[in-house]
């Protein structure tokens, strides 16, 4: 299991908001005499998509449904369209199913012919740009949706679809405020579950699982508490707890049987925990479920860990030809660890000169400019990966490995062992091998880096004063300390240890005299005769 669910956002968060802001509440039993039916699946679809919620599989597939058939009669009808176009992105970002990208975006650009953008249908605009995160076109996305949110800032669907665009493009900045927006205009689970993804981006993991844990308890439909549980099970996963992400993971498949991410994530968690058979099985049924190129890589490397190369080459095999939507980061993984690493320097160097300079994107660029040789460059790429705020596993081991082909012992060592830190477990591939490269490195030196090390000085042995050499420079010695102790002055008391003079012992003799008769003197407090 290579990549990690770094930048994915619930799925369908930011699509289900557009659906919301396009559904229409058709619904004719409602316009007749007497009580209300109960309401078919269609409309569940639409009443959960002006909730804000998830409809769940079959509900949303009627709706389609639903809109199709009304379209045939009512071809001029733009909000019809427009709905029909969110409905067919929801539905291909909620199976991997890029099929139904081209029928959106056919959807959404006639809902366009019928009522321009001139005239206010941003209902259409705001599907094409949800169409277009849902496509890896994150400028795209930002330019849509910057357009409805000045025309009309309080429509709450469109900050979803910015965030999306914001993350991607690597401005988490504007993220965040767009997210304060949405905080301010709209309450409910999906805000909480985008709440969560900002703040495990930020690496406030206590706070990223609060709101996970709230979205579980404001979602009203059994998908969307589902997509909630699925989010505390990734958080767990963050952590290096596979026994908690297994208990979440099966509460949501306990709602939703098939639910794509969840049996993912199980997989993994079962993987961790040696369970392995039944991780085998929980991948395959993701992979019919939900086969996004990032779990196609996971299963394969896990059956490449296993020895089973024949399964996780038909696998990468899969990645490499695979109609994906937003497949560059896991497809440039791939190539670095298992193909062309120069092939995947080419490809994530085109993704950042698109402006795509997530921390995802970062760290692919780095990790493959490290597999083709090129350490040195490397390095400032997986440190913006690893800097901004995300505690990913993977991401740090990327970055301990590097520095350790540059010889930076002690932040490689540090790097590999925060990345067993944070989950031990990130890749059934990887993580032994951090541990390997942890063995190699060794502990660290009790010494001090070369670079802040000196030379030793030979210690000397301390000199005893000489004493003056003839009773001339005593009684000059003599004079000055004496002269000294009666002074306030520091420099008469240092002139007191710098004994000379004349070396006539005539002199010498007299004047001991004089010093002794001034010691009396002073000890007298009266001034010495002469």
């Amino acid at each position: 299991m290579k990549t990690q669910n770094v930048s994915r956002t619930v799925l369908a968060a930011g699509v289900g908001a557009v659906l919301a802001a396009t559904a229409l509440l058709y619904v004719p039993e409602l316009l007749g005499q007497g009580p209300p039916s109960p309401p078919g699946p269609a409309q569940r679809a639409t009443i959960a998509a002006h909730a804000g919620a998830q409809a769940a599989m079959l509900d949303l597939a009627a709706l389609i449904t639903d809109r199709e058939e009304w379209l045939r009669d009512h071809p001029d009808d733009e909000a019809s369209w427009a709905e029909l176009g969110a409905a067919y992105t929801e539905r291909g970002t909620r199976l991997g199913d890029v099929r139904d990208y081209p029928r959106a975006e056919e959807a959404l650009r006639r809902s366009l012919a019928e009522k321009p953008a001139a005239e206010g249908n941003l209902d259409a605009q705001l599907g094409l740009g949800a169409l277009a995160g849902a496509r890896g076109d994150w400028k795209s996305a930002k330019e849509w949706g910057e357009k409805v949110r000045k025309a009309d800032p309080r429509r709450w669907p469109v900050y979803p679809v910015l965030m999306d665009a914001y993350n991607g493009l690597g401005e988490y900045k504007a993220a965040r405020q767009a997210m304060e927006s949405l905080e301010g205009l709209r309450k409910g689970a999906v805000v909480r579950s985008r709440a969560s993804q900002t703040y495990r981006d930020r690496g406030w993991r206590e706070d990223a699982d609060a709101a996970a844990l709230d979205a579980v308890a404001l979602a009203e439909t059994g998908a969307e508490k589902a997509a909630s549980l699925a989010r505390l099970g990734d958080l767990a996963w963050d952590r290096g707890e596979p026994d908690e992400a297994l208990v979440r993971y099966g509460a949501a498949l306990g709602l939703v049987r098939d639910h794509g991410p969840s049996l993912a994530g199980r997989a993994r968690a079962l993987a961790a925990l040696g369970r392995i058979d039944e991780a085998v099985r929980d991948w395959k049924a993701a992979l019919d479920r939900l086969p996004l190129p990032e779990y196609v890589l996971e299963a394969g490397e896990l059956y490449e860990s296993l020895g089973r190369d024949a399964d996780a080459e038909a696998l990468y095999e899969r990645l490499r030809t695979g109609p994906w939507a937003r497949g560059a980061v896991s497809l440039a993984l791939l190539d670095a660890d298992h193909g062309d690493p120069a092939a995947a320097v080419t490809r994530m160097r085109a993704e950042w000169a698109r402006g795509h300079r997530s921390v995802r994107v970062a760290d692919a660029l780095g990790w493959a400019l490290h597999r083709s040789g090129a350490s040195k460059e490397a390095l400032e790429y997986a440190k913006r990966a690893t800097e901004e705020g995300l505690r990913s596993a993977l991401f740090t081991y990327h970055r301990g490995e590097i520095e350790r082909a540059l010889t930076e012992a002690g932040p490689a060592r540090r790097h590999l062992a925060e990345a067993l830190r944070i989950n031990p477990w990130f890749s059934p591939l990887l993580a032994p091998r951090a541990k390997k490269s942890l063995a190699v490195l060794g502990e660290p030196s009790d010494g001090l880096p070369p670079e802040l090390r000196t030379e030793p000085v030979a210690p000397q042995t301390p000199q005893a004063p000489q004493a003056p050499h003839n009773s001339q420079q005593r009684a000059q010695s003599q004079r000055k300390q004496v002269a000294a102790a009666g002074s306030t002055d520091p420099s008469q008391a240092s002139d007191a240890a710098d004994p000379g003079g004349s070396a006539n012992p005539g002199e010498a003799e007299a004047q001991e005299v004089s010093v002794a008769q001034e010691a009396k003197s002073a000890g007298s407090g009266r001034p010495a005769t002469e």
